[in-house]
């Protein structure tokens, strides 16, 4: 209670003080960064790791041009992974891994930014694209499979929510989360026995690191 009663005596004498300054100071302007960016994409997805790299060009504040290209593990939903006696990991009824490989073109448009600081640039990002769905057989060594590789094409995109950290001008650092749909152009594809599919969706995280200039 006698927090409370500080609280309420001490809002009055905060407008008396207010009032004393005068006009209040203008919002400081938005940071303006440099137009051109580049990095990589370490990517954590529901099939799995991969990565990937992008540039960036600013038109203005609020809008930036991208182009992205990425590889990233891809699996059927229904996949359950076990673990033997001595640590191996199988895949009960799996006939073929996938990768996927897509390339994308798009838009991010940054939010809020006459509100929040610079040290958190959230944004909205659209991109579309074509992409390949690499396929290796299970039964074989994972290096070793690709000597037997398949390339399916597909077309999709994602749209994703994400968000840049930091004032630094030269470093960029951000994390964003997507979601990836790529639709299969011909014939579908078996990932488990008896399941062939066309359409792809996925969740990603992006950790992103990259420089600008």
């Amino acid at each position: 209670m006698k927090v409370f009663l500080v609280i309420l005596l001490l809002i009055p004498a905060g407008f008396i003080s207010a009032q004393k300054i005068g006009e209040m100071a203008p919002d400081k302007a938005p940071e303006i960064f440099p137009n051109n960016s580049w990095g990589v994409d370490i990517i954590f997805g529901e099939g799995g790791f991969g990565l990937g790299t992008f540039y960036r060009r600013s038109f203005s504040l609020n809008t930036t041009g991208f182009i992205d290209f990425s590889i990233s593990e891809t699996k059927d939903e229904r996949e359950v992974s076990y673990m033997d006696y001595w640590g191996n990991t199988f895949t009960p009824n799996k006939i073929n891994r996938a990768l996927l490989l897509p390339l994308n073109f798009g838009i991010q448009y940054r939010m809020f930014a006459e509100q929040l600081t610079d040290n958190l640039r959230p944004y909205i990002t659209f991109g579309v694209g074509p992409s390949i769905l690499l396929t290796t057989p299970y039964d074989v060594e994972f290096f070793e499979a690709f000597k037997y590789a398949k390339a399916n094409y597909a077309v999709g995109g994602y749209i994703g929510l994400g968000a840049n950290i930091g004032t630094s001008k030269t470093n960029l650092i951000g994390l964003n989360v997507r979601y990836y749909y790529n639709h299969l152009l011909g014939d579908g594809v078996e990932l488990m026995t008896g399941n062939s599919r066309k359409d792809f969706g996925q969740f990603s995280l992006m950790l992103t690191l990259g420089i600008m200039y």
